[in-house]
């Protein structure tokens, strides 16, 4: 392990498409006795809110992870606020018996929400599962009408349709579709607040923004709605992480939101984290320095910011 390993190797890559307004993806390595963990918190995330994106490399990176009892977890293609042909080709590309299609994208109209799931519901088939995403992006009656209307196409659930818990439960309660939360779920007591609100049928789980797979294990059982684990659009060294999570949890009876790599317009490891028959392996991948390089970026701001997510973490 050489000393800047140690420290963290900052990478830069670009996006395939615009995702969540994020078009280069930015963020730490860190490699410690269990291998590489990764630090990418979003920019507008302050040092308070880092400390578990910075547990969740510690843990990775220095502890390691639990013992699986799964070899391999489904996941699904990720289809971003694209044109109907795109969507297509994405889903086909994707090989997911699952698709996540993105809607309500600001400045979109909702006829192109509507264009896109039906192409996706094409080009995946009639058995294929199609769940939707807005993102927080609806009230409660645009989400009440727009989930009605795209149910047509046979959706498995719909996530984060609106911001709060209160609207979260209008839907559900309004709709015969399946509610998931995620930005609902920002830390440990959030889950718990989501079920006693009866706002959800499903939880989305990220394992940075919880602090690590242990802490989000907890928050799962805490819970007990089911899980759905997603990235939060990393490098192969983070989506190992969620992998590990998925495969540890007890019961996995969706397809994960961590086939999110085909987002990104490269990567760091030897091997990527890519789908294989809609299922990706529980492995660890290698980090290969040559492609760190192609990537690699001024690690001091980066450093910077860990270094204040620790301290925000001790105190």
């Amino acid at each position: 392990m050489t000393g800047a390993d140690a420290l963290g190797r900052a990478f830069s890559v670009p996006m395939r498409t615009r995702f969540r307004g994020v078009e280069v993806r930015e963020g730490l390595l860190v490699r410690g006795p269990a291998g590489w963990g990764e630090f990418s918190p979003f920019p507008e995330y302050g040092p308070q809110e880092c400390a578990r994106w910075w547990a969740a490399c510690d843990e990775a990176a220095r502890v390691g992870w639990p013992e699986p009892v799964r070899d391999r977890v489904p996941v699904n293609v990720t289809v971003p606020a694209v044109g109907p042909e795109q969507a297509a080709r994405i889903v086909a590309a994707g090989g997911c018996r699952t698709a996540k299609v993105k809607v309500a994208e600001t400045g979109q109209d909702p006829a192109e929400d509507i264009d896109r799931v039906e192409a996706v519901r094409d080009a995946i088939g009639p058995s294929g599962r199609i769940r939707v995403d807005a993102n927080g992006g609806w009230d409660a009656e645009t989400a009440v009408r727009m989930v009605r209307e795209l149910d047509r196409f046979g959706l498995e659930y719909v996530e984060q349709p609106c911001r709060t818990l209160e609207e979260l439960g209008e839907v559900r309660r309004r709709t015969s579709v399946p509610v998931a939360a995620d930005e609902s779920i920002r830390k440990a007591a959030d889950p718990l607040r989501v079920r006693a609100a009866e706002a959800a049928d499903i939880v989305v789980l990220k394992v940075q923004p919880l602090g690590g797979v242990r802490p989000a294990l907890r928050v799962a059982e805490a819970c007990g709605l089911p899980v759905v684990v997603s990235s939060a659009v990393e490098t192969s060294v983070g989506l190992a992480a969620g992998v590990a999570l998925a495969a540890a949890l007890p019961e996995l009876p969706y397809a994960c939101g961590l086939a999110t790599l085909q987002l990104l317009e490269r990567d760091v490891a030897d091997r990527p984290l890519l789908p294989e028959d809609g299922y990706l392996p529980v492995r660890r991948p290698r980090v290969d320095p040559g492609r760190l390089a192609e990537v690699e970026a001024d690690p001091g701001p980066w450093r910077s910011r860990m270094a204040a997510a620790r301290e925000a973490a001790a105190g």
